[in-house]
């Protein structure tokens, strides 16, 4: 609308100047006639008038007239455009204007034409003047409605010139210049828009709170129309510079300049918004059950404490009523301070007012989204413990733990505050259960160690046997199959039929297997069959032994002695006997000679399933103490996850703030 008024306006008025310069020019030329011509009323109720020399009288009346008709309907059209905007009370006026100038110009060319000489002097003049004016009306009035409507009263215009004409804004409005200026200063918290714990910021939304009494601006209501109050713009007034010093906003002052409420007693209200980035000392280590202080401090930039007196609002701090809720912080109030400080540099105070921010972070998303997380991958870390070794997966589980832990702890990495002045709490918890999980892996390794140990690789050590089989099982009542728990202390009946037994079969190792069977010496063939043989249990240990090869025969024997598979018979190819068997009678018979063969083959065997025994006990005791390490290791890490867990809860200022 403003292009377009910057565009007709000057158009209309250029179109205005050729009719009414034409009639003040005839009607400043006594020496010629005039002859008067009026129009129809369907035209535009408007009189020409043209000049008889030095133009033709047909022509310039011809052209009076077309520049009359199109000045007057162009006019009339603006006005009846712009009019439909609404009726102000110029254009009322306006209108009844041209409803006096259309009665008089009637009346006018009338006196005129019935002159016989013709229209002369102040009749002329007259005529002239309110013909040109009545034509005119109508353009005045489309221009007036084309420019800006002032709703503002007539007396709220003076009083904002007796105001504003001589004010000064970089007076400082006191009665005396050696009294402060009392400002009254308060902030209403709006929102809590964001907490940025790595860059140390606190982002809100608040609006400040500023009063004080301008001397300058005081009038009686009564002598301008009962006007009490007035909305002008800050720059239009003295403003106190009271800024946030601890601002890290771009521009430092994210305020938005407000229209100042001035009433007729001197006081001012400046309430402007704003959006706030202030610095704020965040301390993360009961993240994330932290609270938090951010302080706000205002003050005045340039003015000391002698020439500007801020004073709290409100005793209590800040508006809270209108807070909106945050998300993740809870608000627990924003008590406010006045502070008056000396500097060494200057004698005058600098006062400040200070707000504190008390917020408590919610812990209800963290502990469903980071802690509950943490403890089911720890738990399924314990439950290694319980797989057997021989399933080949107990380790492969393990690190398909650790691993997806790692993944875990590296997107809550993402959400915890990343600084170096202090651990976070859950940081601390998370580090633990991620050392639970990687002993657990060693751990693991070490059972399955045990587990596969046996006689030909591993020799058990007498420390590993009394910790392991006997001390450990014994507290954690862990006992093998169809056995009594072991007792540190004394040895159990068992244990001592064990070692008579041991002591037996150290006895009985000198004997052959028939001998053993039938509990006989070896020389029981001597004292049945013959005489004649020497009564030495060793006889035949000494006549007969093994050979490199496996196989048994007399000593010295030169051949090979071969046998057959089912009942072992030996043969002695080819070769002789010994000549000290020989030599005795009862040896004479071939039968007597296989079976003291048969009776070593049968003692060898023995050794061998002896030697078995002993071996598939010492695997056995190893995966035993696997048994016992592998259920030591479920109860540690069951006990440390538990522990650590409560002490992380309990130890937090605040459990769960939903």
């Amino acid at each position: 609308m403003d292009v377009m008024q910057a565009v007709t306006v000057p158009v209309l008025l250029l179109l205005a100047i050729s009719p009414f310069a034409a009639t003040v020019t005839t009607a400043c030329a006594p020496e010629r006639s005039y002859r008067t011509t009026i129009f129809t009323p369907a035209q535009p109720a408007t009189i020409g008038l043209a000049i008889s020399p030095p133009l033709p009288s047909p022509t310039g009346h011809a052209l009076g007239s077309l520049v009359t008709v199109v000045t007057a309907s162009i006019g009339a059209l603006v006005a009846l455009l712009y009019c439909a905007r609404g009726p102000s009370g110029l254009q009322t006026r306006l209108s009844s204007i041209i409803g006096a100038v259309s009665g008089l110009a009637p009346v006018a060319a009338s006196r005129c034409s019935s002159s016989a000489v013709g229209c002369a002097g102040t009749h002329t003049a007259t005529a002239v003047v309110l013909l040109s004016v009545r034509q005119l009306l109508p353009l005045i009035l489309g221009i007036a409605a084309m420019l800006p409507v002032i709703d503002a009263g007539y007396h709220e215009k003076r009083l904002l010139h007796h105001l504003l004409d001589n004010y000064n804004v970089l007076e400082r409005p006191v009665v005396n210049e050696s009294d402060p200026l009392q400002l009254s200063f308060g902030l209403t918290l709006m929102q809590i828009i964001d907490v940025d714990e790595k860059n140390q910021l606190l982002i809100t939304n608040i609006w400040l709170k500023l009063e004080w009494n301008d001397m300058n601006v005081r009038w009686n209501s009564s002598e301008y129309g009962g006007v009490r109050d007035l909305r002008i713009p800050p720059h239009r007034l003295w403003k106190p510079d009271v800024l946030m010093y601890n601002s890290a906003d771009e521009g430092f002052d994210g305020t938005y300049p407000t229209n100042v409420v001035v009433r007729n007693n001197g006081s001012c209200l400046y309430v402007p918004p704003g959006i706030f980035k202030s610095t704020c000392k965040i301390d993360i280590t009961w993240f994330p059950f932290d609270d938090q202080r951010c302080e706000m401090k205002f003050g005045s930039w340039t003015y000391d404490g002698f020439q500007l007196d801020l004073q709290l609002q409100d005793e209590s701090g800040g508006d809270i009523s209108s807070f909106i809720t945050n998300g993740e912080w809870e608000l627990l109030g924003v008590p406010g301070k006045r502070n008056e400080i000396y500097y060494n540099c200057c004698p005058e105070p600098y006062i400040d007012i200070t707000f504190a921010i008390l917020i408590r972070r919610k812990t209800l998303y963290y502990f469903f989204n980071l802690i509950v997380p943490c403890v089911l991958i720890a738990s399924m870390a314990l439950l290694g413990f319980t797989l057997p070794p021989d399933s080949g997966e107990k380790l492969s589980l393990g690190v398909t733990i650790l691993l997806s832990l790692t993944v875990f702890l590296n997107m809550v990495a993402e959400t915890m505050p990343a600084t170096s002045d202090a651990v976070p709490l859950l940081g601390t918890y998370f580090n633990c259960i991620m050392f639970m999980v990687a002993s657990s892996v060693v751990s693991t390794i070490l059972i399955l160690n045990y587990h596969h140990r046996n006689s030909d690789t591993h020799e058990m050590s007498e420390w590993i046997r009394v910790v392991f089989l006997i001390w450990l099982p014994f507290i954690l009542r862990m006992s093998r199959p169809g056995e009594p728990y072991p007792h540190p202390c004394r040895p159990t009946v068992d244990e001592k039929n064990k070692q008579l037994q041991e002591v037996e079969m150290r006895e009985r190792s000198s004997k052959s297997l028939l001998a053993n069977v039938l509990d006989i010496d070896d020389d029981f063939r001597c004292n049945h069959r013959c005489n004649t043989l020497p009564h030495n249990p060793t006889y035949y240990r000494t006549v007969y032994r093994q050979g490199e090869d496996g196989s048994v025969g007399p000593i010295g024997a030169t051949d090979t002695i071969g046998r057959s598979a089912g009942l072992g018979t030996i043969s002695a190819g080819g070769g002789r006997l010994h000549e000290t068997v020989s030599s005795h009678t009862c040896l004479s018979s071939s039968a007597e000679y296989e079976l003291a063969l048969i009776l070593k083959e049968l003692r060898y065997i023995t050794d061998q399933l002896r030697k078995e025994d002993e071996t598939g006990e010492v695997t056995r005791e190893w995966k035993f103490a696997a048994m016992v390490v592998d259920r030591l290791c479920l109860i540690i890490f069951t006990l440390f996850t538990i522990i650590a867990t409560l002490a992380v809860l309990f130890s937090a200022p605040h459990f769960i703030v939903s």
